[in-house]
């Protein structure tokens, strides 16, 4: 894959490890059926041991998981491979040789920071029935930094668009900036995901840092409900268009869309607010809805990347959500559908 890919992301890449265990195992590590903890490599926690262990199990599955790392498999997915590029940080060892592989098998160009000294950050998925529990490691996520970039800025000056998962905010809010500057000076799209209610709750002041660049900022109705509260908005909470206005500020540029599951998505731009209705699944043919935002975005960063309009790549956004929740996990299906606008 030498010619260099037109878009470009920026998150935390996971390593997921998935696998069906049961409430025993789950009970050796006071595990509830649908947790989701953090744990720490460095504090010799006893439930470090689960992600060695999950690789013996018989239907283990390894995902290149992240919520950007989702988003830029899923646009390799529709765009083929070589058009999309990954930046985040790793370890040095066997989960990060995983993950390269994972993306390369997806066709997406890995531009990994190694860390020698911390490990990859790995989320194990232990799945009970209709139930996962989650732990994750976040690792060497943590440790990006903006001069990794500079090593790389050929890739990024070739590149025509970027997409930033929210979760980064959280590692390197100075890597966002500085791919904001290049995309604001060289009027090429910028895209933010607010990723989690977490995010303008506790990382409020590195999101009007970052805001500013945007040209697109994407979120569902629970981080959208968290920016009114961490700003104060004197609005409903589920009153998605309100919102989206106060994420556009006097921006005449960027355009805020709201996914909100089945309900219609919210698209708001200086001087439009519209919806687009959602094609509905029968229940019985889904599978996973874990995944489905990232993929939602994946779908419409592919519609950006082949130069769609507005509408045409949130369809394609839906269409893509649409496929992943027929998946486990944040995948596709294996035989390549095309969409069919």
């Amino acid at each position: 894959m030498s010619a260099s890919p037109k878009l470009v992301c920026l998150g935390n890449p996971l390593l997921d490890i998935q696998a069906t265990v049961d409430e025993a195992y789950l009970a050796k590590y006071s595990l509830k059926e649908n947790d989701a903890i953090l744990v720490d490599a460095s504090s010799n926690e006893p439930k470090m041991a689960i992600f060695d262990e999950l690789l013996q199990f018989p239907d283990v599955k390894f995902i290149a998981g992240g919520a950007a790392q989702n988003t830029a498999r899923g646009a390799a997915y529709v765009l083929g491979a070589g058009k999309v590029g990954y930046f985040g940080s790793v370890g040095q060892d066997k989960f990060s040789s995983k993950l390269l592989a994972e993306n390369e098998a997806a066709g997406v160009v890995s531009y990994y920071q190694e860390q020698s000294k911390v490990g990859t950050g790995k989320c194990a998925a232990l799945i009970t029935g209709h139930n996962r529990s989650l732990v994750t490691d976040l690792g060497a996520a943590n440790h990006f930094t903006p001069d990794h970039l500079d090593k790389h800025w050929d890739v990024v000056e070739k590149a025509e668009l970027f997409y930033i998962g929210g979760f980064h905010l959280t590692v390197s809010p100075g890597a966002i900036v500085k791919l904001g500057k290049h995309a604001q000076a060289t009027g090429k799209p910028f895209v933010l995901n607010l990723s989690a209610p977490f995010i303008p709750q506790f990382f409020k002041s590195a999101l009007e840092q970052v805001l500013p660049y945007t040209t697109y900022v994407i979120g569902n109705e629970s981080e959208a409900a968290a920016y009114a509260e961490a700003f104060g908005l004197d609005c409903k909470q589920d009153d998605l268009a309100s919102i989206a206005k106060h994420v556009l500020g006097g921006s005449t540029t960027r355009t805020v869309i709201f996914t909100h599951g089945l309900e219609p998505t919210v698209i708001v731009s200086a001087n439009d607010v519209a919806t687009r209705p959602v094609k509905a699944l029968p229940k019985d043919s889904i599978v996973d809805t874990n995944g489905a935002g990232d993929a939602f975005a994946a779908g419409f960063m592919a519609g950006l990347t082949q130069g769609k309009n507005l509408d045409q790549s949130v369809d394609i956004g839906q269409w893509l959500a649409a496929l992943s929740i027929q998946e486990v996990g944040a995948s596709y299906p294996a035989e390549k559908l095309q969409y069919q606008g």
